[in-house]
């Protein structure tokens, strides 16, 4: 399963509102690269496929959801700056921005 905090849950509506984007989904993935071998993606998308797996208003593809399965996405704002976050229970080792992370 994966989760939105209720910062981050917050966060999308307020950029699905002020976007104009109708009725979409959170899609979140992983990708190879970053410092840590793999990197996190989140967009929306209007597109779900039947091998997409669903929670709420959440979609991945099941490659992604080996490596984020039980993971929250959370939603910052500090001095440093604003963003989503990462918890992720599968990741061995993070990158110093939290952006990759490897098992």
């Amino acid at each position: 399963m994966i989760t939105l905090s209720k910062k981050a849950q917050a966060e999308v509506d307020r950029i699905v509102t002020e976007q104009n984007l109708g009725s979409v989904f959170l899609r979140v993935g992983v990708k190879g690269g970053g410092c840590s071998g793999f990197s996190y993606t989140l967009g929306f998308d209007d597109n779900k496929t039947e091998l997409d797996m669903q929670y709420g208003n959440i979609i991945c593809d099941p490659k992604s959801f080996l490596y984020l399965n039980g993971t929250e996405v959370d939603f910052e704002e500090s001095l440093m700056g604003r963003g989503f976050k990462f918890e992720n229970p599968s990741a061995s080792k993070t990158c110093g921005c939290g952006e990759s992370f490897s098992v």
